[in-house]
């Protein structure tokens, strides 16, 4: 079954069409450092944007990470996701692993990723290699150093706009000068959350393995590791920070961005670009990445502004440190929303009947709701991703486990419903407002159990090692004694439809 694209969705692939038709056969002009207008323009226009050069950043710190980087890709750690765009499975061309703090999840294109817990004081982590705990404590360490930099940065622009001065920061680097921009400052504590990175989404792609990387559509930048976006479910202008790891060899090192003959960026040379959204006037910058640049997003710039990595020669990693919006994303939010949803369940016998406290329609539908949530949002999001997570951690096969536990029981209260809306005796009335309910979350139900089904055996899928092939799950066939219902609820939607119709008032006759 085909999922239609969101209103967001559509506006979105309206304003690419308009801005194709546009452009014609032209390019949008964009801008590197070899152009002499490139830092006027990175501060007129990407004020909010900074770049602190590797040589600003601790030597230590830079092999401990690096170090990092190789141990998580020998162990086969990072993965390709198979994500949902506009209806349609594609499977990313960069491999990625989110680590942060634990029972965090960040959602992207549709799909759920679960973190591998970097050490939080108070929490057990078992990993599967000491080489995988020592990585993820040093993700964690560069998360910290991060977060410093980027409250500096943020406090600095801050104080200069309070002093009415527009001389901060843009590119730090051992040789380079502080150049300006203006910022709107809020308060300390609004600062501090803004700089509290709770997770890191790492990044791995080696291009000469993906020949068919796309095209840069706008500006003709060259290939494109990762397209124009906006980074999804974030803190309200909230910073994102990136450390860079391409690993060069000494020519690449010479740095070919200064050749006269190249117009253009260099295509060896990894680069993040960043345009305004929508924009046809302002010209897009181009900014090459060396081995342990840091590039950092502040305020609203990732709402305003779009970026894209566009790919260079040489295989590269990359540290992407976030504030997630986590508020319905953690492990202690959907275990609250089991809990909660169970709350209707009067009594449970030993041979699985469920009682109810309350048939109100209100109640019955925050439980189905609360269903539907724990098998799409989690059971089914975390299964579809085969398993992955087993490469580095145990940690969430217990919770998983609950979860599964505890969405088996909400079956239970399904059912209790149905019998409730089936009984003899009923009051019309009472028996159409509970149906109307249960049949609008079966009905999503269905829907959705079709489509993840369909999506479990797409070809695309087939294709994937067997540790990532997506898991059906919970699936079960037809006649299982173990499940009150059955997994195909065609047939109970269609009698509560002739339930409906049965229990609707006669119209009233007019005189």
């Amino acid at each position: 079954m085909k999922r239609t694209p969101t209103a967001e969705e559509r506006e979105r692939e309206a304003k690419k069409l308009r801005l194709l038709e546009e452009l014609e056969d032209t390019w949008l002009p964009y801008l590197t450092p070899k152009d002499d207008e490139f830092y006027q323009q990175w501060q007129l226009k990407y004020p909010k944007l900074i770049l602190r050069e590797a040589g600003s950043i601790p030597e230590e710190l830079h092999k401990e990470v690096q170090e990092a980087f190789l141990t998580l890709h020998k162990h086969g750690c990072l993965f390709r996701d198979l994500v949902r765009v506009q209806g349609k499975d594609l499977l990313t061309p960069v491999s990625r692993l989110l680590i942060g703090n634990p029972g965090c999840t960040y959602k992207y294109l549709n799909t759920r990723l679960f973190t591998v817990p970097w050490p939080e004081k108070g929490v057990t982590v078992t990993y599967n290699e000491a080489e995988i705990a020592t990585a993820c404590q040093t993700f964690l360490k560069l998360n910290e150093y991060l977060q410093i930099e980027t409250l500096q940065a943020l406090e600095e622009l801050a104080a200069k706009d309070r002093d009415n001065i527009d001389a901060v920061p843009v590119c730090i680097g051992p040789d380079f000068p502080r150049v300006g921009l203006g910022y709107d400052g809020p308060d300390e504590v609004e600062l501090n959350t803004r700089a509290a990175y709770n997770m890191t989404l790492l990044n791995f792609m080696d291009p000469q393995k993906m020949p068919y990387l796309k095209e840069e559509p706008y500006f003709g930048m060259g290939k494109m590791a990762v397209s124009w976006h906006h980074d999804e479910n974030l803190v309200d202008r909230s910073a994102v920070a990136v450390y860079s790891y391409s690993r060069e060899g000494p020519e690449e090192e010479e740095d070919s961005d200064d050749d006269p003959e190249l117009e253009g960026r260099d295509p060896d040379t990894w680069h993040v670009g960043f345009k305004i959204s929508w924009d046809i006037e302002t010209p897009g910058l181009a900014i090459p990445l060396h081995q342990g640049d840091c590039y950092f997003m502040l305020d609203d710039l990732n709402a305003t502004h779009q970026h894209c990595v566009l790919a260079g020669l040489p295989p590269r990693f990359s540290s992407t440190h976030r504030v997630a919006e986590c508020s319905t994303g953690t492990l202690d939010y959907i275990l609250q929303r089991c809990q909660l949803g169970l709350q209707n369940v009067h009594d449970e016998a030993d041979n699985g009947d469920v009682s109810l406290k309350s048939l109100e329609p209100a109640v019955l539908k925050q439980g189905e709701d609360i269903h539907n949530e724990v098998e799409f949002e989690w059971l089914r999001q975390f299964w579809f991703q085969g398993n992955r997570y087993r490469k580095c951690t145990d940690f969430w096969c217990q919770p998983m486990t609950h979860l599964e536990e505890q969405w088996k029981k909400m079956e239970g209260v399904t059912n209790a419903v149905l019998q409730e809306v089936r009984r003899e005796g009923l009051p019309a009335g009472q028996r159409r407002d509970m149906v109307s309910v249960i049949l609008a979350s079966l009905t999503t139900r269905q829907n959705l159990r079709t489509e993840w089904r369909a999506r479990c055996q797409s070809r695309i899928a087939r294709t994937l090692p067997l540790d990532q092939k997506p898991e059906c799950r919970p699936y079960w066939e037809k006649e299982d004694p173990s499940m009150p219902l059955p997994f195909d609820l065609t047939d109970i939607i269609s009698e509560l439809k002739v339930l409906l119709l049965e229990a609707k008032p006669q119209e009233e006759s007019t005189f």
